[in-house]
C-alpha cells in the first residue's frame, strides 16, 4: 500500500497552516481573534467551525442556502422554502414576517437595496436607476464586505452560544466515560446527537462507549452515520476502521485506512487541531511509516501545539510500549498524569510500563486506575494477566468475570480464558473460549497472539509458537506475533528461523527495541565458540572457552549422569548452553531486554542461558552450582512438559544442588530464621507469586530457600518416589495442588505440617543463642549478621545484659576486629562458633577469627579457621586464596590443589589459582593436569610469565613434547638472564643432537 503521508516533511507548520491570504481572510481574522481569547472553549469551537465540513461549504458563495441553514437568528430556528434560483424566503417559527436572502445569503432590503442585493446579470444591465441607487451600487462592494464580516461574527457567536452548551455536556459525558458509566454516557451522547449541529467528538465518544460494552453492531451504525456527517474527519475515519475490524469487515477497514491516506495526501486539506494530527500519526503507523518520524513529526508536534490534549500522551505512550521502550512510556504517562490526575487510561499505561520490571509499581498503578474507574477493562485485563503469571488462576477467573460483566464478548477476556483452559489441560474449554473470542472478527490476529504469548510466558513455547504461526497465516504483517515467534523459536533452540524472523522485524521496524536487541546480540554471538559432544552444545566467548570451556562440558556431563538416572529421564540431545561474559547480553538473550541483574542463569527447557563469572566480579558465585541447578531444570521441565509451577521447579533445583555438594544451594541463616519465626512464610499454594512480587531482593532469595524447604519436607515426610509421582502427574496435566494431594496428603495438612517443619528447622539454628535484635538494629539484604549501628545511650548496658545474643556477639566481634583488638575479639567469636558452627557468608565468625589469628601471627590457627570456613561456603574465594598461600608455604600440595579447584569453581578467569594448581600438580606427579593448568595460566597474562614458560617447558620435555623448546625460548625472551632456562635450553638442544664420535681424521700420505 502506497503511503501518501509525507511524514518526514511534516512539522508544526502544518498545524499552524501557513498559506497566502485568501478572499475570506477577513472572516479568518474574526476566527483568529476569537482563538486568542483566554476561553479555550471559544478557541476550540471556532477552530472546529473553520475546519468542519459545513463551515467549509459556507466559504463557497454559490451555497447561500447552506449558509442559511446553518445561521441562527435570535436563537430561533428557521425553515426554508426555495422561491427562485437566487432567492430564499425563511419563516421563523411563530413569526409571519419572512426574511429574504439574496444571492450571497445576506438579508435583502426593500426597494433599491433589494434590487442591488438580488439581481441577475441581464436585469441589471437593462435597469434604470436613480442617483441614490447609483450611490448604493458604487458602495455595494464595501457593503458586502462589511455585511460579510458582520455575518461571520454573528455566525460564530450564535453557533458558539449553541456549541458552548454542547461543550459542557460533552465534558460531562467524557467524565462519565472515564468513570466507567458507559450506559449513561451512551444516553447522554445519543441525546446530544439529535441536535442539528453536533461536534465530531460526540459520535466518537458514543462509538467508544458502545465498543466498551461490546455493542459492536450499534457502534457500526453510529460510526457509519458519523462518516456521512463528518466525511473529512480523520479521527472519525480512524475510529471507523477499528469498528469495522471489530465487526469482521476487514475489507472496509482496509479501504478506510486507504481513504485516510488519500485525504492526508491532498495538499488542499488541512487538519490544524491536535486530535487530527494524532489520528494522522496513528494512521501513518498503520500504513507502515517509520515510528521515529511519526513520533517526532506527528505526536511530539501535536503535544507542542496543544499540551492539554490527553490523547497525545496516550498515543506516545502506546507507541513506546509497542516498541518495548518502557523508559519513554513511563516518562510520557507520568507527564500526562501531571495534567490529568485521575485518568485511568494514563494510570493503566504507566502500569504497563512496569510489566517487565518491578511488579509492585505495576500493581500500585493498576489500583489507582481502578479507583477512578472500577470497570476499566484494560486495567482489569492486566490484573488478570498478572494473576496468571502468579499462578493464581482462581482469582484470574474472577477478574475476567468482571471484564465480561462490562463486555460479554471482549476478545482479550476470552483469549485469557482460553489460556486458563489450556493450563487446566481442558482442550474443549480452550477451543470454546478461542471461538468466542473470534465471534465477531474471525481472523483477529490479537487473539492467537495473546494466547500464544501467555503460553510462552508459562514456558509452553511449542504451543505458543503454534499460535503465532496461526497469526502469520491470517496477517503476515502483524509484527507483534512475528517477534514473539522469533523469541519462542530461540528459546526452543531453533536458532536459524528465530534469528531470521528477528532480522525481518528489524528491517520493517527499526524502532522495535526487542528486534534491535536481538539483531545486535546475534552479531555478538557470531564470534562465540561452540564446544560440542553428543549431549551438549555449549556456546561461549572464545577466551572463556579456551580457559574453562572443558570444565563446563565436564560438569554438565556429571549433572546429566546423576540427575537423569535419579529421575529416570532421557534428556533431549543436544542440550544447548550459552554463557555470556556481559550481563546485558545475557539479559537480551534471556528476557529480550536489558535488566534481570539478580539472575545467574535461566533454563527454558532444552536451552540454558547463563552469566559467566566475568559478569559477577562484585558478588561472585559458584558457576558449577549454578549450572547444576539449571540442568536440573532441564530434567524437571522435561518430565512435566513444562507444566510445573515455578516454586516447585526452583525448589527441586536448589534441593538437588545441596545433594550434589553440601556447600552448594541454600541453608538456614539468621535472616531466614527471623522471617520464619515472625510468620513470614508464604503459603505453599501461593509460593509462585513470591517470585513475581517480592518485597525486596532478599525476599526473592527467601522464596528460593522456602521452595527448597518444601521439597525437602515432601521428600523427608513422604519419600522421593512421591516427588517423582507429583512430577509425573503434572506432565499428564494435573493441577499442582491436586497432584500433591494425590501423592501425599490434603493441602491443609501439608500447609500446617510444613509450617511446623520450617519452624523446627529455624529453631535448630543456634538453639543456645538469643535472637532478639537490639533496639535500632538494621538488617542487610545480602549477608546474615548485624550491620554497624549508631550507638545510643544505654546501648552498652543492653549488650552487657544479653551476652549470648547473636547480634550482640556479632557487633562486639566486628568492633574489636576494626579496632585491631585481636585477643579480645576471640572470645565473642568462639562463643558464636560453639553455638552456631555452620555459619557462612560475609560475617562468618570463622573468617573474623582467622583475621584475629593473622593479626597475632598465629598462622596454624588462622589456617584451621579458614579451612572450616572453606568447607562450609562454596563462594569464599578470599579464604580459598589465603589457604593456597599458607599451604604452599608448608608444601601441603594436596591442600593447595583442593583450594585452587574451589577457587576456580567461582572464578576461573584470574591467573593466581592456576599458578598454585599447576605447581601443586607438578609436585604431586600429575604432569598432564599441570601442563593444562600452566597453558591456561599463560592465556591470562600472568605476572612473571618467564617462570610459567620455564616450568611448562620442563614438563613438556619430560613428556616428549617438542614444543618444550619453544616455551623455554619464550622464557628467555621474557627474561634474557634467566640462567636456569639457558642451562635447560642447552640440555635439550644437546639431547636433540646426541654426541657421536667424530669421523677419524684422514691419515696423512706416507712419505716416500
Amino acid at each position: 500500500m502506497s503511503i501518501r503521508l509525507e511524514v518526514s516533511m511534516l512539522s508544526s507548520a502544518r498545524i499552524a497552516r501557513r498559506h497566502s491570504p485568501q478572499p475570506h481572510s477577513a472572516a479568518r481574522d474574526v476566527v483568529a481573534l476569537l482563538c486568542r481569547t483566554p476561553a479555550s472553549l471559544v478557541a476550540r469551537t471556532i477552530s472546529l467551525l473553520y475546519r468542519g465540513i459545513a463551515f467549509r461549504r459556507l466559504w463557497n458563495r454559490s451555497n447561500a442556502q447552506e449558509l442559511g441553514k446553518a445561521l441562527l437568528i435570535g436563537n430561533r430556528r428557521y425553515r426554508a422554502t426555495r422561491r427562485s434560483r437566487n432567492q430564499t424566503s425563511w419563516t421563523a417559527a411563530g413569526s409571519e414576517a419572512p426574511h429574504r436572502f439574496g444571492r450571497h445569503g445576506w438579508p435583502c432590503q426593500s426597494g433599491v437595496a433589494a434590487t442591488l442585493c438580488h439581481r441577475s446579470p441581464k436585469s441589471s444591465q437593462a435597469a434604470t436607476i436613480s442617483s441614490d441607487t447609483e450611490r448604493l451600487r458604487v458602495c455595494a462592494p464595501l457593503s458586502r464586505f462589511c455585511l460579510a464580516g458582520c455575518a461571520w461574527m454573528c455566525l460564530a457567536f450564535t453557533l458558539l452560544s449553541s456549541l458552548a452548551t454542547q461543550a459542557d455536556e460533552l465534558s460531562d459525558a467524557q467524565k462519565l466515560f472515564l468513570k466507567g458509566d458507559y450506559a449513561e454516557c451512551i444516553r447522554s451522547a445519543t441525546a446530544a446527537m439529535k441536535e442539528r449541529f453536533t461536534r465530531e467528538e460526540w459520535p466518537i465518544l458514543l462509538t467508544r462507549a458502545q465498543l466498551e460494552l461490546g455493542r459492536y453492531r450499534e457502534a457500526l451504525a453510529t460510526v457509519t452515520n458519523a462518516l456521512t456527517r463528518h466525511s473529512r474527519s480523520i479521527p472519525v475515519r480512524l475510529l471507523a476502521r477499528e469498528v469495522f475490524l471489530q465487526n469482521g469487515r476487514t475489507d472496509d477497514a482496509r479501504d478506510t485506512l486507504q481513504e485516510i491516506n488519500e485525504l492526508a495526501g491532498a495538499r488542499r486539506l488541512n487538519y490544524p487541531d491536535a486530535a487530527s494530527f494524532v489520528a494522522l500519526g496513528k494512521a501513518a503507523l498503520l500504513l507502515g511509516a517509520d515510528a521515529r518520524l511519526v513520533l517526532e513529526n506527528f505526536f511530539n508536534q501535536a503535544k507542542k501545539a496543544d499540551p492539554e490534549f490527553r490523547d497525545t500522551y496516550l498515543a506516545i505512550g502506546q507507541l513506546a510500549l509497542e516498541k518495548y521502550d518502557y523508559a519513554l512510556a513511563s516518562q510520557t504517562f507520568q507527564e500526562g498524569l501531571k495534567k490529568f490526575h485521575s485518568d485511568p487510561d494514563l494510570f493503566y499505561g504507566l502500569a504497563r510500563a512496569f510489566t517487565t520490571g518491578e511488579r509492585t509499581n505495576l500493581i500500585e498503578n493498576l489500583d489507582k486506575a481502578l479507583q477512578h474507574n472500577p470497570r476499566h477493562t484494560p486495567s482489569l485485563l492486566l490484573v488478570a494477566d498478572h494473576q496468571i503469571d502468579a499462578e493464581d488462576y482462581t482469582e484470574a477467573e474472577k477478574t475476567l468475570e468482571k471484564v465480561l460483566a462490562v463486555n460479554p464478548v471482549h476478545p482479550d477476556a476470552w483469549a485469557y480464558r482460553a489460556v486458563l483452559a489450556h493450563l487446566r489441560s481442558d482442550p474443549e474449554g480452550e477451543a470454546k473460549a478461542r471461538q468466542t473470542a473470534l465471534r465477531f472478527w474471525k481472523t483477529n490476529p490479537r487473539v492467537p497472539y495473546l494466547i500464544g504469548q501467555k503460553l510462552a510466558q508459562k514456558y509452553r513455547f511449542t504451543e505458543g509458537s503454534g499460535y503465532q504461526r496461526q497469526v502469520a497465516q491470517w496477517d503476515p504483517d502483524y509484527m507483534p506475533a512475528k517477534i514473539q515467534l522469533a523469541q519462542d523459536l530461540l528459546r526452543l533452540g531453533k536458532d536459524e528461523e528465530g534469528w531470521r524472523l528477528a532480522e525481518e522485524v528489524h528491517k520493517k521496524d527499526a524502532y522495535d527495541v526487542v528486534a534491535y536487541n536481538l539483531v545486535t546480540l546475534r552479531e555478538t554471538l557470531s564470534s562465540f565458540r561452540f564446544l560440542t559432544n553428543q549431549d551438549f552444545a555449549v556456546r561461549m566467548a572464545p577466551h572463556e572457552a579456551e580457559t574453562y570451556g572443558n570444565q563446563v562440558v565436564e560438569l554438565l556431563g556429571e549433572a546429566k549422569a546423576a540427575l537423569c538416572q535419579k529421575y529416570a529421564f532421557e534428556a533431549p540431545k543436544p542440550t544447548m548452553v550459552e554463557i555470556f561474559p556481559e550481563q546485558k547480553d545475557f539479559a537480551v538473550r534471556t528476557f529480550m531486554m536489558p535488566g534481570g541483574e539478580g539472575y545467574l542463569g535461566v533454563c527454558f527447557g532444552n536451552v540454558i542461558t547463563a552469566n559467566s563469572p566475568a559478569s559477577q566480579t562484585a558478588n561472585p558465585s559458584n558457576w558449577k552450582a549454578m549450572l547444576w541447578h539449571e540442568f536440573c531444570h532441564v530434567v524437571t521441565l522435561g518430565l512435566t512438559k513444562n507444566k510445573m509451577p515455578r516454586w516447585l521447579s526452583e525448589g527441586i533445583s536448589v534441593f538437588e544442588e545441596k545433594r550434589a555438594n553440601p556447600t552448594w544451594g541454600q541453608t538456614m541463616i539468621p535472616r531466614y530464621r527471623e522471617m520464619i519465626m515472625k510468620g513470614e512464610l508464604t503459603p505453599v499454594r501461593d509460593l509462585s507469586a513470591a517470585f513475581l512480587t517480592p518485597k525486596t531482593s532478599f525476599h526473592l532469595q527467601f522464596a528460593y530457600y522456602q521452595s527448597s524447604l518444601v521439597v525437602e519436607f515432601l521428600v523427608e515426610r513422604f519419600g522421593f518416589d512421591a516427588l517423582k509421582g507429583i512430577l509425573k502427574d503434572l506432565g499428564e496435566g494435573k493441577e499442582i495442588n491436586a497432584a500433591i494431594e494425590a501423592r501425599t496428603a490434603a493441602m491443609s495438612k501439608i500447609e500446617s505440617e510444613f509450617e511446623a517443619f520450617a519452624r523446627r528447622k529455624a529453631e535448630e539454628l543456634g538453639p543456645e543463642l538469643e535472637w532478639k535484635r537490639p533496639e535500632g538494629q538494621a538488617t542487610r539484604s545480602r549477608g546474615d549478621a548485624a550491620l554497624e549501628i549508631i550507638p545510643h545511650d544505654g546501648d552498652d548496658k543492653w549488650m552487657e545484659k544479653h551476652p549470648r545474643n547473636y547480634w550482640v556477639l556479632q557487633l562486639k566481634a566486628k568492633r574489636l576486629i576494626q579496632q585491631k583488638k585481636w585477643k579480645e575479639a576471640k572470645a565473642p567469636l568462639k562463643t558464636l562458633i560453639e553455638n552456631y558452627p555452620d555459619q557462612i557468608g560475609q560475617d562468618s565468625a570463622y573468617l573474623m577469627l582467622a583475621a584475629a589469628h593473622r593479626g597475632l601471627n598465629e598462622t596454624n590457627l588462622e589456617r584451621q579457621a579458614l579451612s572450616r570456613a572453606a568447607a562450609l561456603d562454596a563462594d569464599a574465594i578470599d579464604a580459598f586464596l589465603r589457604l593456597m598461600e599458607l599451604a604452599s608455604g608448608t608444601r601441603d600440595w594436596p591442600e593447595v590443589a583442593a583450594n585452587a579447584e574451589r577457587f576456580l569453581a567461582v572464578n576461573p578467569l584470574v591467573p593466581a589459582p592456576y599458578r598454585f594448581l599447576g605447581r601443586a600438580l607438578e609436585e604431586m606427579g600429575r604432569p598432564q593436569r599441570a601442563i593444562e593448568a600452566y597453558r591456561i595460566l599463560l592465556k591470562l597474562d600472568p605476572p612473571d610469565p618467564a617462570d610459567v614458560h620455564f616450568r611448562l617447558a620442563k614438563m613438556l620435555q619430560a613428556a616428549g613434547d617438542r614444543s618444550a623448546k619453544r616455551h623455554v625460548l619464550k622464557a628467555l625472551e621474557e627474561a634474557p638472564r634467566f640462567l636456569e632456562a639457558h642451562k635447560f635450553l642447552l640440555a635439550i638442544t644437546q639431547e636433540k643432537s646426541p654426541a657421536t664420535s667424530p669421523p677419524p681424521a684422514e691419515a696423512p700420505p706416507a712419505k716416500p
